[in-house]
């Protein structure tokens, strides 16, 4: 995590959840959809608190802030930040093979320790629940956003991955203060047996965190079967988008974070709000079928190393 966001990866035999039994095409074979869903009419909003209308205001000044000083950027990176085949390299190694928290004392602790390799081999079925209180048209702006990036994932990884009702294994939850604090037995239905550090995490989540993720190992093999990310309705626009990408994208398995990543949104820096070009190519190399879930190091990075070289046309 940033000093906005956090990950953890859960594993242990308790986590083991069923998945959904059908497969989606692979990208491009199944023709894309515009995002254009509606929301539902039926749909009612609940009132806002007092506590979540000031959150609110401070999430604002602190996007107003950031943006002032040239922040959050959403150009995807250009020529005032090249990066090199080992650049691309180096940053993978340190964002796909390094685990930003651990499990300690029965809480999330921020720990960098080495990992190896996470991805997913289902297809990732996305989901999006909203809190009482999100209002109409956030819901319909936050759907769309989600399933335009659902769609370019899934076109960057080669690798099924859309919004979707049925059987979902990646859930995307938009909520407000109080409804973030009433998720826990949700969380226990998607994830029966999850770990009471998760939760914990969860409902002491102080403002400084923006957003988080946690995804789910059950075997310890590097194998994700689901994931839960938690975005705080109270955000402005830009910050709520700039969580839904990380998150989502983390949730995928790129987990860490490094101060050296660059243009990256896997950054403690808060440079780009959005995801990079430099991020793409991680995605493409993390689910490049010449590397394997539960890789560690040693053996992914000399494949690794193959792979940056030719997707940027040189080893330098």
């Amino acid at each position: 995590m940033s000093g906005r966001k956090a990950n953890a990866a859960l594993t242990g035999a308790a986590l083991i959840a069923l998945s959904g039994c059908e497969l989606f095409p692979m990208f491009p074979t199944e023709p894309v959809a515009p995002p254009t869903v509606e929301t539902p009419e039926e749909e009612t909003v609940a009132p806002l608190s007092d506590e979540s209308r000031e959150l609110a205001a401070y999430y604002r000044r602190v996007q107003d802030g950031l943006v002032a000083q040239g922040l959050l950027r959403t150009d995807g990176g250009g020529p005032d930040v090249p990066f090199s085949t080992r650049t691309l390299l180096r940053n993978f190694e340190k964002i796909a093979l390094y685990e930003e928290y651990v499990t300690a004392g029965g809480r999330l602790v921020a720990r960098e320790t080495p990992s190896q390799i996470h991805r997913w081999e289902d297809s990732v079925r996305i989901s999006v629940e909203f809190g009482a209180s999100v209002p109409l048209a956030q819901r319909t702006r936050d759907r769309n956003a989600i399933i335009s990036y659902a769609n370019r994932l899934a076109r960057v990884s080669d690798h099924p991955i859309r919004v979707s009702e049925l059987a979902p294994n990646f859930h995307v939850f938009v909520v407000n203060e109080e409804e973030r604090r009433a998720l826990s037995p949700r969380l226990r239905q998607i994830v029966p047996g999850i770990d009471n550090a998760a939760l914990t995490e969860l409902e002491n989540l102080p403002r400084s965190t923006f957003c988080l993720v946690f995804a789910v190992d059950p075997g310890n093999r590097g194998t994700y079967t689901k994931a839960v990310a938690i975005i705080r309705g109270e955000h402005p626009d830009l910050m709520r988008l700039s969580c839904i990408h990380e998150e989502i994208a983390q949730g995928l398995g790129l987990s860490n974070d490094s101060p050296a990543a660059r243009p990256s949104i896997f950054n403690d820096d808060e440079e780009f709000g959005l995801l990079t070009r430099h991020d793409e190519l991680l995605l493409e190399m993390l689910y490049d079928p010449r590397l394997r879930a539960g890789m560690s190091a040693s053996e992914a990075m000399p494949i690794a190393e193959i792979i940056a070289a030719e997707l940027m046309g040189g080893p330098s």
